[in-house]
Formats: structure tokens, C-alpha cells, sequence
């Protein structure tokens, strides 16, 4: 296997081989994380840790199918800036600096790239860089956020009932990859004001969408129950993303790119532009 097959970091390929590179048609993966306040146990670094770890090892698993960019750093985070360390980016920039990338990799020849999450307030964005990314170029653009894919199987190992931010979950993540950075004897617990159609921090458990300044509702920056996290979960869970990763690579390989029908009968206004 050549170097442009076997190597999965995109940035680690010279261009002649990245040329190879793009004559397999690998698909190209985005990253995308944060920095932000992850409770007084956690790093800053979580969402972009996790979501990194998860991708790299998709690509070790399966490097002739898929290249993995540099990630984004930093999102949609005015919400926790009340808490130090905390950076914030504003959508438009986010969403505009994540289709230029996008876009570059089109123009390059790659036919599908897939966007991963890992940053619940980003998710909206990155579905509008797919979005755009489809309509602006000749590639296909796919986004998710890797929590779909371990969903199950956190609900076989889960004790708390909460999973949201600095939580069971991401704790037990933390603490599988890296524990040696995570401080168990600070993890606290945490909830935020509830009520019966939308609490401060309405995740995936209400239909309302709502996301309060966190500083009025905690002290901690937590929201759920760290205490209960252990690395053997983190395992469990890491390892449910991972496959399901690499299964949705598969399904993305495959999907055609079809050409598109315009079922005008009269003339259009093609110099019209979006």
C-alpha cells in the first residue's frame, strides 16, 4: 500500500501523493470541537479531544478509505462565557471560515466529505456548512455529530440520567483516552432549571430549543453526574462511535452523485445568483 493509501492524516501527505489521494476517491473528514468551560474536573479541551480521538482512530481502522483534516478548535460558546477560558466564535464566521474549507477540498477533486461534531451548539452550523457545501460545489457534504453513533450502547452502561455537558458520558470518555488529565476528586454533580416544556439547557430531551447564559444557572458548568463516569464506559462508548463511523464511511462511499434534472418548460432567470 503506497503512502497515499496507508496515511489518514491529511496534512501528514505531500501534494503528488495527494494527488493519489484524490484518484481513490477517499472521503474527506472535518472534526469540529470547542473550547469551553467543562465543569472544575474536565479540560478545555473536550469537545475537541473526543471528537478528534474518535476520528483519528476511524482513520487508523480504515486509512485507504478516508482522510481526516486538522480540526476546527473552537464554536458557538457566548452562552458559557461567563466561565474563564471560555472562547467564543460568531455562526456567520464559524459557518463561513468551515464552507471555505469545505470548498477547498471540493476543488481539489474529492467527491464526499463528512463533517463530524462534537459540540452540541454547533450542530445547526455544521448542517448549514453541508448544506451550502452541496450547493456550491459539484461534492456531496455530509454532517453528524458523533454522540448518534453510542447512544445504545451508553444506555446499557449509563447510571445517571442526565447526559448533556461535563456529564457520565463525556467524563467517561475523557477518562478512557487520557485519565491522567482528568480530576475525579473535583467532579461534581449538576442540574439545570427544569420545567415541563424547556429547561436552561434544553438538549435532545425537549422539544423546545432553548440555551441560557450559564452563569445564571450554575456555579459548576456542569450538567449532569461525572461521578458515576469510569474509563471501562468511556471504552464501551468509544469503541459504539467508532464502528459507527466507520459504517457510515461505507454508506457514503457508495452514494451516487446523480445528475440533476431541471423540470423547467419555460425559460429561467439563470444569472441569478445565491
Amino acid at each position: 500500500m503506497t503512502n497515499a493509501l496507508a496515511e489518514y492524516r491529511y496534512n501528514r501527505l505531500t501534494w503528488p501523493e495527494m494527488n493519489e489521494a484524490i484518484g481513490a476517491q477517499k472521503l474527506v473528514i472535518l472534526p469540529t470541537g470547542s473550547t469551553e468551560q467543562h465543569g472544575p474536573h474536565l479540560p478545555l479541551d473536550v469537545d475537541l479531544f473526543l471528537c478528534e480521538s474518535i476520528c483519528l482512530e476511524v482513520g487508523r481502522r480504515i486509512p485507504e478509505q478516508v482522510l481526516i483534516l486538522p480540526p476546527i478548535s473552537y464554536g458557538l460558546n457566548r452562552h458559557h462565557i461567563d466561565f474563564p477560558g471560555t472562547i467564543h466564535i460568531e455562526p456567520d464566521i464559524f459557518i463561513n471560515f468551515c464552507v471555505n474549507i469545505t470548498k477547498s477540498v471540493a476543488y481539489h477533486g474529492f467527491q464526499r466529505i463528512l463533517i463530524v461534531n462534537g459540540h452540541g451548539s454547533n450542530a445547526p452550523l455544521v448542517d448549514l456548512v453541508a448544506r451550502r457545501t452541496v450547493l456550491e460545489t459539484e461534492s456531496l457534504c455530509f454532517a453528524t455529530t458523533y454522540f448518534w453513533f453510542l447512544l445504545e450502547a451508553f444506555e446499557r452502561v449509563r447510571e445517571s440520567t442526565v447526559m448533556a455537558h461535563a456529564d457520565e458520558f463525556e467524563t467517561s470518555l475523557y477518562l478512557h483516552l487520557a485519565p491522567e488529565r482528568v480530576q475525579m476528586d473535583r467532579a461534581v454533580a449538576d442540574q439545570d432549571r427544569v420545567g415541563k416544556y424547556v429547561s436552561s439547557d434544553s438538549t435532545m430531551n425537549y422539544g423546545v430549543r432553548f440555551n441560557d447564559y450559564w452563569g445564571r444557572w450554575t456555579r459548576t458548568g456542569v450538567h449532569g453526574d461525572p461521578t458515576v463516569a469510569t474509563a471501562e464506559k468511556g471504552r464501551v462508548i468509544f469503541e459504539a462511535a467508532v464502528e459507527g463511523l466507520v459504517g457510515l464511511v461505507a454508506e457514503l462511499r457508495g452514494w451516487p452523485i446523480e445528475k440533476r434534472a431541471d423540470l423547467h418548460v419555460h425559460p429561467v432567470q439563470s444569472s441569478i445568483r445565491w
